[in-house]
């Protein structure tokens, strides 16, 4: 149960970028590049990825790209194939029902730690976000907004101060950002999830473990469930396009 694949950027010739000098900056810079590409929908799950292409538009050789997409691949973002295109991995409600139960078990946790053990300063930087996030959401300005929503769940796990929760999260963190920025596209959804930011934050000034756990975990938990509630939805209208097509 895999999104439809659409044009991309990359096919249709995007205007090519100033690529940095150093050679390792070069690799984290396509890879970053790739990487975004991804999670925000430029590369939609399915596509067939243009290498030949991707390299005139960030106006790099074809190694620095395959680099990356082995990168990526390992991040479960792209599929390698010996002998064939490498294309976008799919989102399915299978992985995206798995990939939650195990995300927000770890990102509650990390709240949880925060919560417990968060400084004056370390607060009033997630209240600097939150306000942000939600004048963003408020104006309708999606990118910004999400890039905020990013941030904030990064700092939740980063104040936790617990080192291997960060490495366990790191390893999926790719994989969820992507299945929440489709999510978060629904405008209903995120009216709901900057609720959940509203209360996560009132728990943490009152200093709440508990709270901020049931709270934070229920978002993620929300999150999977809009994002499933979505892929299932396009796959009922992607079966009807081609009910369409057959019998014209």
């Amino acid at each position: 149960m895999a999104l439809q694949a659409r044009p991309t950027v990359a096919s249709q010739g995007a205007k090519r970028v100033r690529k940095p000098i150093n050679r390792q900056s070069l690799h984290d810079y396509v890879v970053t590049h790739l990487r975004q590409m991804i999670v925000s929908g430029t590369l939609a799950p399915g596509d067939k990825i243009d290498v030949t292409r991707l390299a005139e538009t960030l106006d790099v050789s074809l190694t620095p790209i395959r680099e990356g997409l082995k990168v990526l691949a390992g991040e479960k973002l792209v599929q390698l194939v010996p002998n064939k295109s490498a294309r976008v991995a799919p989102i399915t409600v299978e992985d995206t029902v798995k990939l939650f139960d195990v995300i927000s078990g770890i990102e509650a946790l990390a709240a949880e730690l925060t919560a417990s053990r968060i400084t004056p300063a370390q607060l009033e930087k997630l209240e600097a976000l939150h306000s942000d996030m939600r004048d963003f959401s408020r104006r309708g300005e999606t990118k910004s907004y999400f890039a905020l929503n990013k941030k904030i769940h990064d700092l939740l796990v980063e104040y936790s101060g617990n080192e291997i929760l960060g490495e366990v999260r790191s390893q999926l963190a790719r994989r969820a950002e992507r299945v929440r920025f489709l999510a978060l596209a629904s405008s209903e959804h995120r009216l709901s999830a900057l609720q959940d930011h509203e209360d996560l934050m009132e728990a943490l000034r009152q200093r709440k473990p508990d709270e901020v756990h049931r709270i934070w975990r229920a978002h993620l938990i929300s999150s999977g469930q809009e994002t499933c509630r979505i892929l299932v939805q396009m796959r009922a209208m992607a079966a009807e396009k081609a009910t369409s097509q057959h019998k014209t």
